[in-house]
């Protein structure tokens, strides 16, 4: 047993503050663990009462015999820390601290957390809190906890396979009721409140751990540690994430036009979509996960054919396939040939494939069309709708489905869309079947979307390489980026500083006759706006265009006149630096970047294929392969130019943010037009 495995393993539970008195928190939890049959040792820590509701009580855990697993703390706030002082002296491991006042009610109450937990470290013992509800582990009737939830009249505590770990303790527990209101069983239920020593992703990665755990759901309010969402990944074990605060302004941002496309929710969006981690957007989105989650059948593809006794059904379902990024099977010909001899001729074959109504009269119209798509090697995943089917009928759409996921192994969703007292049986006979369930096709196949997500194969980023190009001074200017850039095998045009106006004029010349000329001022990041560029310059008036420039305050840049026929498209690349660490940013670019909001996002270290990834992702990606005439860019090219980035950045130091913009991607190539560099700054401080 782990330290934090005690939560569901404890064989022995302590609670400090316990009461007998009727209402008290410092008596639910030995009411929970004496009315569930928890099989392990109690013990009651007060030191005004012998005996608490039959069990003998101690006046400190240090009294209690030991080992003492798991440690309920249910005190005041100013009583924590002898609390926590004694289960160091006892040995305790593991400390639920449910008292309330401490980093959310402020700086004094952050002030006093900081030191407990800094206590409780030095003397080996793990926190789990403060201000949480506590946790319970269905398998072993571990209830450390004072959930209302327990102390209902009629609970379902049938030990099921779904973890679920919440920072917020009654949001957690109420999800947890509604989860066992729709038939779902969570094995595991654990807040973790202020997530002062232990984390939410921590208790979820133990979970991961546990062979029984078929689902991992999270509820988070701060933002993850990368390296414990690397290993929960890494397990294996499907997860989902209710990740609070989408919509807040706040969080890191960097003085770059990339850092301001970046948002810390779309880098944890992307972050949790490249490690294979569902997210989800409600509690209910989540349990519709958790039901898909409860199955071991997982998806090889993301093609779903779609059989339905309702045509409305079928169609709506369709746009759902392409809404959640799935694909409508096209079907085998001969699937097709041997559908004909089934379905009605006032059916549909082509997927959707509308059996219709008449398998009320005929129930093996189920079983049979099921068996050809079953053995269709172009279907991945079925979603079955079907609408207002009672009582036999719906039994024996049941039968025919539960006898199809035995005999092909591939998962099949029901969209059941039809009151609960048309056929009471269904949910418990569906779900005994391994059958997940809903209400409207559009949230099956959002659950298959998900059910897809975490089950795709992935590619795993290399291990970083040492870098072999230093990183930029402080402050460095245009042409430092640029010599860092080509050092580092990426493209730039040719050019350099004129020292005064007639050396402008030979620098125009040195570089084909036609250039740009730039202000290289410090702290500008938007030339243009500023008239800080010329473009088409030649060596005639290339002495006016410099003294006009040199006068912004700074040098100026002369370089080749890049894509003269204006056959290239610009993108913005950039990398800034985040709390879940480096983060390459790539879009469609130029000057409006920022009203297009065309960009993708990815953590550092790319995997390999990852930078073509990104840019087929951008909803502007067909103009990259030629639009309305135009000519196909370099796409090899440009993902090229991102993985050489993210692997020349890779030793700089936090803090940094790197703009790119524009890049140009040519018919063959893509050369960085212009670069800058800034600083990751809060946006507190950038007000």
């Amino acid at each position: 047993m782990s330290d934090i495995s005690a939560l569901w393993e404890a064989e022995s539970i302590a609670v400090i503050g316990a009461s007998e008195r009727p209402g008290a928190l410092g008596r639910k939890p030995l009411d929970y663990l004496l009315r569930y049959g928890y099989k392990g040792r109690i013990l009651p820590v007060n030191p005004r009462s012998p005996e608490i509701l039959g069990v003998p009580a101690y006046p400190s855990v240090k009294d209690a015999p030991g080992p003492v697993d798991l440690a309920l703390i249910m005190v005041s706030a100013e009583r924590v820390a002898g609390a926590v002082d004694d289960c160091v002296a006892a040995g305790v491991k593991l400390a639920v601290i449910a008292s309330s006042g401490f980093a959310e009610t402020g700086e004094e109450g952050a002030r006093l957390q900081d030191e407990i937990v800094a206590k409780a470290r030095a003397g080996g013992l793990r926190i789990i809190g403060p201000n949480c509800i506590g946790a319970v582990g269905y398998e072993n009737r571990v209830l450390a906890t004072f959930s209302p939830l327990f102390g209902a009249e009629s609970v379902p505590f049938e030990p099921g396979t779904l973890a679920f770990v919440s920072q917020s303790g009654a949001l957690g527990f109420g999800a947890a009721s509604l989860a066992l209101e729709r038939g779902l069983r969570p094995g595991w239920v654990v807040s973790t409140g202020n997530d002062a020593d232990v984390t939410a992703l921590e208790v979820l990665r133990e979970l991961a751990a546990v062979p029984e755990v078929t689902g991992l759901l999270g509820y988070l309010e701060d933002t993850p540690d990368i390296g414990t969402l690397r290993e929960l990944a890494g397990s294996g074990k499907p997860v989902a994430l209710l990740k609070s605060g989408r919509t807040e302004a706040g969080g890191r941002a960097a003085a770059s036009h990339t850092g301001a496309l970046a948002t810390d929710d779309r880098v944890l969006d992307a972050a949790l979509r490249g490690l294979g981690i569902v997210r989800v957007d409600d509690i209910d989105e989540l349990l519709d996960v958790a039901r898909v989650f409860e199955s071991d059948r997982r998806p090889t593809g993301n093609r779903v054919a779609v059989v339905t006794t309702s045509g409305g059904s079928g169609i709506l379902a369709a746009d759902a396939v392409e809404a959640h990024g799935l694909e409508l099977s096209a079907l085998e010909p001969r699937s097709k040939e041997a559908l004909a001899e089934i379905v009605p001729a006032f059916g549909a074959i082509d997927n959707p494939v509308d059996i219709t109504a008449t398998v009320l009269s005929d129930p093996s119209l189920f079983d049979r069309s099921l068996d050809v798509l079953i053995a269709d090697d172009t279907v991945d995943i079925i979603v079955a709708a079907f609408c207002v089917m009672a009582g036999p009928d719906v039994e024996k759409a049941v039968n025919a489905l539960s006898r199809a996921a035995e005999k092909g192994g591939k998962p099949i969703l029901v969209a059941r869309t039809g009151a609960d007292f048309l056929a009471p049986d269904a949910p418990r006979d569906l779900r005994e079947a391994g059958l997940p369930e809903y209400p409207t096709p559009a949230r099956a196949l959002r659950a298959a979307a998900a059910l897809w997500e975490v089950s795709r194969p992935r590619t795993l980023p290399d291990a970083p390489r040492p870098g072999t190009v230093a990183g930029p001074e402080a402050g460095a200017g245009e042409p430092e980026l640029k010599r860092l850039l080509a050092a580092a095998g990426i493209t730039v045009p040719k050019g350099r500083i004129a020292e005064d106006a007639e050396d402008a004029a030979r620098a125009v010349a040195e570089v084909g006759g036609t250039a740009v000329l730039k202000a290289v001022v410090p702290g500008l990041l938007h030339k243009t706006e500023a008239g800080g560029v010329e473009i088409g310059v030649t060596a005639d008036t290339a002495p006016e265009v410099h003294a006009r420039l040199a006068a912004l305050g700074g040098e100026v840049l002369v370089e080749e006149l890049i894509d003269q026929d204006g056959e290239g498209v610009e993108l913005i690349v950039g990398v800034h630096t985040t709390d879940l660490g480096p983060v390459l940013t790539a879009g469609l670019g130029g000057i409006f970047t920022e009203v297009l909001d065309d960009v993708g996002h990815r953590l550092l270290p790319l995997a390999p294929g990852e930078g073509a990834a990104l840019l087929s992702g951008l909803r502007g990606a067909r103009v990259l392969g030629g639009a309305r005439g135009r000519a196909a860019v370099d796409v090899e090219a440009a993902a090229d130019l991102l993985h050489k980035v993210g692997e020349l950045v890779q030793d700089w130091p936090a803090g940094f943010a790197l703009d790119l913009n524009p890049v140009r991607v040519l018919p063959r190539g893509a050369v960085v037009l212009d670069a800058a560099l800034g600083h990751t700054v809060s946006e507190e401080a950038g007000r």
